[in-house]
């Protein structure tokens, strides 16, 4: 199978730098998706996205239906939340996501009857989103937006920014390409894959769809060339459409938005810019599932397929889950930790979070669960830095992640600044490849935070 750009596309398919560490799929890579039974309570953090906190619309003690808005992004870089089940409004809780953040949550008890997850799953699954050569010119493109936008859909493949503003058409910067990233390269995680081997057609659709409104002249659905059967299916998928399935090179990290575009069209985005500066939208694969089902079933976004791997979970699966369902609960339904389970990881192990309180929920944004054994956590153990510079070579923004580092370790943020933290993607590249086994990410993240707290002087 060739390179996409045997079909005309400027790319190479790749982009400098970069690793290749094992990906560590095959645990979960085989495990159709799994529907998780409706839970007692959900939790929901009315922050689950990049922007503003949406505002609560619902009190304590009121009854609210499956799909019901309990709160509502009144900003323009927000989004709304809605019940992922029919039950019991209860009182305001505190909750501390993976990230250490410390958010405002609604909690629901579910009462009487409830949608079926299976149900819920199968409308994922429908086949027949699609007709012959249908680019759903029917739809207006501000009718998609706000439907989008009333259906609180954010980007599932981690950075959870509000995809109406993605798609939002805007004559002064316009689209030229929409680019729908199904790479998933992060290692262990396989929610992303699944969809498309399992529900490649409601894919393609909600690329058409978020095609229409963001008026894009190009439709592409990226994927690794180590996923031939996903490949294959959204071929199968997109055929008789506009949409065009191209295929990258496997390299981490290839699921980034900025190398990305520099794979598929070899242009640079600018220091501190966006996809849209280059004339393009960036979004994931489970998004777009999730934009066929609102607009076609007119359907909020509700629950999410995630990934719950590693060696450290008796059994590893991908599972369809409702937004708000305690991490706890979602580690049961995997058969619990093995004995040798050390570290649970939020996402991946290049760029998730480690966290022990396992009653925090899981979010839009929640891609999956890693847990790593002893043994894997030992491996890792800090030393000193050998200034090797294997961090610079490994770096995809050409960074020197350990000055950094060091900028953080000591307090300073202008350094920092002139280093161009900001421009860190927060990859974990550097902190793979470094013989040290220094907390490079870490601490560049400590560093952003400093950096903020000194502009804010």
């Amino acid at each position: 199978m060739g390179l996409f750009k045997l079909k005309g596309f400027p790319g190479s398919g790749s982009f400098p730098h970069g690793i290749h560490p094992p990906d560590n799929k095959a645990l979960s890579v085989n495990m159709a998706v799994e529907v998780m039974e409706t839970p007692r309570t959900v939790t929901l953090p009315l922050l689950q996205h990049l922007g503003v906190p949406c505002k609560q619309i619902v009190k304590s003690g009121e009854t609210v239906g499956y799909g019901q808005m309990v709160g509502k992004g009144e900003a323009f870089v927000s989004a709304s939340l809605h019940a992922p089940i029919a039950g019991k409004v209860k009182r305001n809780t505190m909750v501390t996501l993976p990230n250490g953040r410390h958010l405002d949550a609604i909690t629901i008890q579910a009462e009487g009857e409830q949608i079926p997850p299976e149900r819920i799953w199968e409308e994922v699954k429908f086949t027949e989103w699609l007709r012959p050569m249908n680019s759903f010119s029917d739809y207006e493109p501000m009718d998609i937006v706000k439907k989008i936008q009333s259906s609180g859909i954010v980007g599932l493949g981690g950075a959870a920014f509000p995809t109406h503003v993605k798609v939002m058409p805007n004559d002064t910067r316009m689209i030229d390409t929409l680019i729908v990233n199904g790479c998933e390269c992060e290692p262990y995680l396989t929610c992303d894959y699944r969809l498309m081997v399992e529900a490649p057609e409601a894919i393609v659709a909600g690329a058409l769809l978020s095609g229409r409104a963001v008026s894009a002249r190009e439709i592409v659905i990226c994927v690794e060339d180590n996923k031939p059967e996903a490949i294959r299916r959204l071929q199968d998928a997109a055929r008789q459409t506009v949409a065009q399935i191209v295929v990258l090179k496997t390299k981490y990290p290839q699921g980034s938005e900025k190398h990305l575009v520099k794979a598929v069209l070899g242009l640079e985005i600018p220091l501190g810019g966006l996809p849209a500066d280059a004339a393009v939208a960036v979004s994931n694969v489970q998004t777009m599932a999730t934009v066929a089902r609102s607009i076609i079933n007119d359907i909020p976004m509700t629950h999410r397929v995630i990934s719950v791997s590693g060696r450290g979970i008796c059994n590893p699966k991908n599972i369809f889950v409702p937004i708000g369902v305690s991490l706890a609960e979602v580690v049961d339904f995997c058969g619990g930790l093995t004995p040798d389970a050390a570290r649970i990881i939020s996402g991946g192990p290049m760029m998730g979070f480690s966290f022990s309180d396992l009653s925090a929920p899981v979010t839009k944004g929640a891609s999956g669960l890693t847990v790593l054994t002893h043994e894997e956590v030992r491996r890792a153990e800090e030393t000193h830095c050998v200034r090797c510079g294997r961090c610079v070579d490994a770096c995809p923004m050409n960074l020197v992640p350990t000055r950094l580092a060091l900028a953080a370790r000591y307090n300073n943020p202008e350094l920092a600044g002139q280093y161009h933290i900001r421009a860190c993607v927060e990859c974990g590249c550097c902190a793979y490849v470094c013989p040290a086994k220094l907390n490079l990410v870490q601490l560049i993240r400590a560093g952003k935070v400093q950096l903020n707290a000194w502009e804010r002087r």
